[in-house]
């Protein structure tokens, strides 16, 4: 039987085994964490997993947290917004390394054709891959998700002012290692020719 229903104890219980303790303060906050990662994540099952995440990783550090630091639900706040964006960054890496149907070559293209295509998009692809991390989330999330650069600054937490110039520079940096790598190809090329 818990002591006492303060979240100290709570938590003190939850550090020392207490599935009781445990179940009452996943009532309590369960609402908090789950409203927060729907919030960024906007899918119910993501929201699901990462709660339950969430209360896995407070239930394993439950005498980690310190009150004279914060609140805890500033602590939980923090804790599942952090796990809703890791969730989010791994998502968009493992989208944005999918097959694109959209980038394949018509049906009428010749063995030519479609073989310069393929060139081109590994150019851009090992161009977007060696642009820095911010300027590939804002592009991505601008030209591949299709949101507004007001959408991007809410999601990477960036003033738009920051986003406008990510992308800018973004676009600018892909430019130039695409210019980069074609003159690499045309001189690999001449060289074979001589």
């Amino acid at each position: 039987m818990i002591a006492k229903d303060t979240t100290s104890s709570l938590l003190q219980e939850m550090h020392n085994g207490s599935m009781e303790a445990f179940e009452v303060f996943y009532e309590r906050y369960a609402p908090l964490i789950f409203h927060i990662a729907l919030k960024l994540t906007k899918d119910r099952m993501e929201a699901e997993d990462i709660c339950h995440d969430v209360f896995l990783e407070v239930f394993r550090k439950a005498d980690r947290f310190d009150p004279s630091r914060g609140s805890l639900e500033a602590w939980l706040s923090v804790m599942t917004r952090s796990r809703s964006l890791d969730r989010l960054r791994r998502k968009q890496r493992l989208v944005y390394n999918e097959p694109q149907e959209e980038y394949a070559a018509p049906a009428d293209a010749n063995p030519e054709q479609r073989a310069m295509l393929e060139l081109d998009k590994e150019r851009l692809y090992a161009a977007i891959d060696n642009i820095p991390q911010p300027q590939k989330e804002a592009l991505i999330g601008f030209y591949c998700e299709a949101r507004t650069q007001k959408q991007l600054a809410q999601k990477l937490n960036y003033p738009l002012g920051t986003v406008k110039s990510l992308i800018r520079y973004g676009i600018r940096n892909i430019r130039k290692q695409w210019n980069d790598r074609k003159q690499l190809s045309k001189s690999e090329e001449a060289r074979q020719h001589e």
